[in-house]
């Protein structure tokens, strides 16, 4: 009897898959339980396809899942472990900027139309799954992968560049042959400027004649100085902004605009020297020439005046100063064309007998008339150097 039934399943058997040969459509698979289950030949062909096809994977992103100070300008490429199939999902990126994908190959590559904004966590997610990347050869990414990276700040050579462009420094810039001469001079994009904010291009820093050493001996060329702290200063100001003298993305954003624009630093370049030496003097330069020299009162051994460099952040027209004398009473003085640069020091007039020696609480003394044509240059980032 078993013989028999088990000769009827063969023929059973054989005539499903004689039927099969014949239409071309149908075939008979076995379960893992012995029992029979009916599948479209497409079916079969895809699964074996399927089986036969090696996983999808991501092999790297770049830049790296982790890396800081990454130039915002440049693409980001996902490498997988095969050549993928037309039509495959890209990597979402955010924050989002403008830009394209294309493929090559197995990579996927990201060109940035404008470059994501400087200290920005930048995600990258690579969808998987059903919906997700595939290859060629049919396999698919499992689950999705997620990279993050940090853009870096915007360089202080580029910004010395766009100062100096500006007429905000006493330096020109000039590109030099390899760069594209028209990129710096006649204004670009926003999204250009940016991509030169992280790479700067190459160039030559040129002093203006007619700047004593005093000011030239503290230029460092990589946008860390005084020099250029002051002249963000006076940039600042110029174009509505709170002076203090750092660089934030409003402030680059401002810079690409007027670099556009073509609109140049209005009031030009000042930089005074207040020297102790006997007899103490001020002289101040504007844009390369010396425009005023007074004898001048600094502090009093009790109450010095600093020696360094420092930028006016503060100015008025008039003023009632007060504070504590040294042998603590107190004083209420009105005064005028007052410029302070240094905490509660100040260019400033102040009514003596005579000038030209140690007589203030501080502060930079100076006779009416010579007052009056200094204030005008003191602008906001003038630099005032105090020295011996």
């Amino acid at each position: 009897m078993a013989r028999k039934l088990k000769a009827q399943v063969i023929a059973l058997a054989a005539v499903a898959m004689a039927v099969a040969a014949a239409a071309g459509t149908y075939v008979l698979t076995q379960t893992g339980a012995g029992q029979s289950t009916v599948a479209t030949a497409a079916q079969v062909q895809a699964g074996h396809a399927a089986a036969g096809a090696d996983a999808l994977k991501v092999l790297s992103v770049t830049p790296a899942s982790g890396t800081r100070h990454v130039n915002g300008g440049e693409p980001v490429e996902v490498q997988f472990s095969a050549p993928l199939a037309a039509g495959s999902p890209s990597p979402v990126l955010s924050p989002a900027v403008a830009g394209r994908w294309s493929v090559t190959g197995s990579a996927m590559t990201f060109t940035p139309d404008e470059p994501f904004s400087p200290l920005t966590r930048v995600t990258v997610r690579v969808p998987g799954g059903a919906d997700g990347v595939r290859s060629a050869a049919g396999g698919h990414l499992a689950a999705p992968v997620v990279s993050q990276f940090s853009t870096a700040s915007y360089t202080g050579v580029r910004l010395a560049e766009l100062l100096a462009q500006l007429g905000y420094l006493p330096l020109t810039w000039t590109p030099s042959a390899s760069s594209s001469g028209h990129m710096f001079q006649d204004g670009s994009a926003g999204a250009s400027q940016a991509v030169m904010a992280y790479s700067p291009p190459a160039g030559t820093f040129t002093w203006h004649e007619g700047y004593p050493s005093a000011l030239t001996s503290q230029w460092q060329g990589n946008g860390s100085s005084v020099i250029v702290r002051g002249a963000v200063m006076a940039f600042e100001f110029q174009h509505g902004m709170a002076t203090t003298g750092v660089a934030t993305p409003r402030v680059w954003g401002a810079l690409f605009r007027a670099v556009a624009a073509g609109s140049r630093n209005p009031a030009g370049y000042t930089y005074a020297v207040a020297s102790k030496a006997s007899p103490e003097m001020l002289t101040i330069w504007h844009d390369g020439r010396v425009v005023l020299r007074s004898p001048t009162n600094t502090g009093v051994p009790v109450s010095p005046t600093v020696d360094g460099t420092f930028p006016v952040y503060l100015r008025y027209r008039f003023q009632i100063m007060s504070g504590t004398n040294p042998d603590g009473s107190s004083y209420a003085d009105p005064v005028s064309f007052v410029a302070y640069f240094n905490g509660g020091d100040a260019v400033h007039y102040f009514p003596r007998g005579s000038y030209g020696f140690q007589q203030s609480l501080g502060c930079v003394e100076l006779p009416y008339s010579a007052a009056e044509r200094a204030y005008p240059y003191l602008t906001y980032g003038s630099l005032v150097t105090v020295s011996g």
